[in-house]
């Protein structure tokens, strides 16, 4: 009869156990990371040499790699793409979007990361920050060392973006980028270095914050329109305009401005020096383009400050945008949404100063 009862005793510490560690379990959040590939993703066939194959490992791979990333939350992975990001498209783009304004709804689901290459990062986290919509986290992260590196940044900056993810102080600042303990708003952040871990800057306005081991600490909130405040809604689009970049230099040809017309370029960002500024021929070939109907946008080569309108160039006479703080590939992200209706100049314009 003891032993019955004892076995029986036994038996109930052990389920009261296992119904603790289910609750424990069901109060952590839940994280989605959406996994599009990258350097995060690389591989290499030593730890200490500079070549190495972007995107060859997977999510599932990726999130077992990193030590005490299930402690802070209930992950779930999915592999949207796997490429470098030199190859990232506005259909991945989309795609990625899309299942993140899909999910968003969710109740289960408090915030989310995607790994993503450092080449065109910043390219998509604008894109989401004007299109995603929502409240919850969206948080980039990648890596300047492939996965199978001597010192890989990877696994840190992958645990550090869930630390951001399932914060409730990172909601409500549109999409961020968790990269070597910074945390970035996409407004802001640019790439300075083609190989340094440290090669996400915020030259203009700063950092959001920090993040040490998944604690954070927010400086400032993003002062520009985003996710829930945007108006673009791409629920119904499969396909983005034509936007090129012209990149300026001394003695400028204008047949890169006329080629881009040709080949059917709907709109038209200069890389400009200085002040977003261009030579008399390519000025001549923007204006022509202007007239026949191409939108252009004066943005800058220079890593910072901002293009004023009607500074050296009459855009009012011209019918030229001013990009403001955008540089040029930011400017063509916010071009190509614009464009997906038909707007005035002036209407453009002041999107290119609250976005």
């Amino acid at each position: 009869m003891k032993s019955n009862y004892r076995a029986i005793s036994a038996f109930a510490v052990i389920l009261v156990l296992v119904c603790l560690q289910s609750a424990a379990a069901q109060k952590k959040p839940k994280v989605v990371i959406l996994a599009t590939g990258g350097t995060i993703a690389g591989a290499a066939a030593t730890g200490t040499q500079a070549g190495y194959k972007s995107g060859a490992v997977t999510i599932d791979a990726m999130i077992a790699a990193v030590p005490g990333l299930a402690d802070m939350a209930n992950i779930k992975g999915e592999q949207v793409s796997n490429v470098g990001s030199q190859d990232m498209s506005f259909d991945i783009m989309l795609k990625l979007a899309k299942r993140i304004n899909e999910l968003m709804s969710n109740p289960d689901v408090d915030g989310f990361v995607i790994t993503h290459g450092t080449d065109t990062m910043e390219e998509t986290a604008f894109f989401l920050n004007l299109v995603v919509k929502g409240e919850k986290p969206v948080v980039m992260v990648g890596s300047m060392r492939p996965s199978t590196a001597v010192s890989a940044d990877g696994p840190l900056n992958l645990y550090n973006a869930v630390g951001v993810a399932i914060d409730p102080h990172a909601k409500g600042r549109g999409v961020l980028v968790v990269m070597n303990d910074w945390i970035h708003a996409a407004h802001s952040l640019t790439k300075t270095s083609t190989t340094a871990i440290q090669t996400f800057m915020s030259p203009v306005r700063g950092i959001v914050g920090v993040a040490a081991y998944g604690k954070n600490d927010f400086y400032n909130t993003p002062q520009w329109k985003h996710t829930t405040a945007s108006e673009f809604d791409i629920s119904r689009v499969d396909k983005l305009p034509r936007v090129d970049i012209v990149f300026a230099c001394a003695d400028m040809p204008r047949d890169l401005i006329d080629a881009s017309v040709t080949n059917g370029a709907k709109g038209i960002v200069v890389a400009g020096v200085g002040n977003g500024n261009m030579n008399k021929a390519s000025l001549e070939a923007a204006v022509n383009a202007v007239k026949k109907g191409v939108v252009v946008v004066r943005s800058t080569r220079v890593a910072t400050g901002n293009v004023g309108r009607n500074v050296e160039v009459n855009d009012d006479e011209a019918g030229f945008i001013a990009s403001d703080e955008l540089n040029p590939q930011k400017s063509r992200i916010l071009l190509s949404l614009a464009l997906l209706k038909q707007r005035s100049n002036t209407e453009i314009q002041n999107l290119f100063t609250t976005y």
